[in-house]
């Protein structure tokens, strides 16, 4: 028996676009169990909120989407950040697998398939990150360099101009050297819009640290995960992400990023240039 337990952690979420994951989510569920690589899946929607009234939208999103799994909604613990709220549904899944997903990402259909098949392929791999591309159709670079300080400076906050100086340091940080048509093998940092991993190795390290309230929980999590299993893009693993950066979304965004990256930096090591 192959199981999967499915994680979505949502604030505020935009219901229209959940309703695509959550179609695309099944699409991409029917198609591994076609290929006989799930036997049984479980999805679990995480709501942070804002207030108390979010259950019951996301239930009804739920029952619309008429999924073919078991799924539930877990509330009532308030906003308790990315990390915890995925803490939340690692302890109550059940599966050998476990996907970090977000309610802003799109499943190509063979996704879940193709991700479960190199899990079991690779019984030393204990995260996969996919190919993505943004809403746009332009190819999103999702697995990371360790981060410097400048090379955030420069990508979150800088103008287009100055970018443009610095695109071969960018494209460095962004792994476009390193990837091609196959395997990029042990990235250094994996986003967690989409880590599918082998449950056991999230276990092993404990989850995501709940400190990381929002952002650089995913860097953290992606080096602790190094030390117990291989990381690996697969790039027949794909999916559409729409999502955006910090920088653009507010004074309060830019302040809880900054909080998480001296989070980070404190305790794997400052690197400035």
């Amino acid at each position: 028996m192959i199981s999967l337990t499915v994680a979505i952690v949502t604030y505020a979420p935009d219901l229209a676009i959940l309703a695509q994951v959550l179609e695309r989510l099944d699409q991409a569920l029917a198609r591994a169990r076609a290929r006989r690589l799930l036997d049984k899946a479980q999805l679990l929607l995480v709501d942070n909120g804002p207030g108390a009234g979010w259950r019951e939208p996301l239930q009804q999103g739920l029952e619309s989407a008429r999924l073919a799994v078991e799924a539930d909604v877990l509330s009532g613990h308030g906003n308790v950040g990315y990390g915890a709220g995925h803490n939340l549904a690692l302890q109550r899944g059940a599966g050998d697998f476990h996907l970090i997903l977000n309610p802003d990402v799109l499943l190509e259909h063979d996704a879940l398939g193709e991700g479960l098949a190199f899990l079991i392929a690779h019984p030393e791999v204990g995260l996969v990150a996919p190919a993505a591309r943004g809403g746009d159709g332009e190819a999103q670079y999702l697995c990371k360099n360790y981060p410097t300080v400048l090379d955030l400076a420069l990508r979150g906050f800088a103008p287009a101009a100055l970018r443009r100086r610095f695109q071969d340091r960018l494209d460095r940080y962004e792994l476009r050297d390193r990837i091609n048509e196959g395997v990029l093998w042990d990235p250094p940092i994996a986003s967690g819009c989409f880590m599918l991993c082998r449950r056991a190795a999230l276990e092993q390290i404990g989850g995501f640290r709940p400190e990381y309230f929002l952002y650089f929980e995913d860097f953290d999590l992606s080096l602790r995960l190094a030390a117990v299993a291989r990381l690996a893009l697969a790039p027949q693993v794909r999916i559409v992400h729409l999502g955006g950066n910090a920088a653009r979304k507010g004074f309060r965004h830019i302040g809880l990023f900054l909080r998480a990256a001296l989070l980070f930096f404190n305790r794997h090591g400052w690197r400035w240039w």
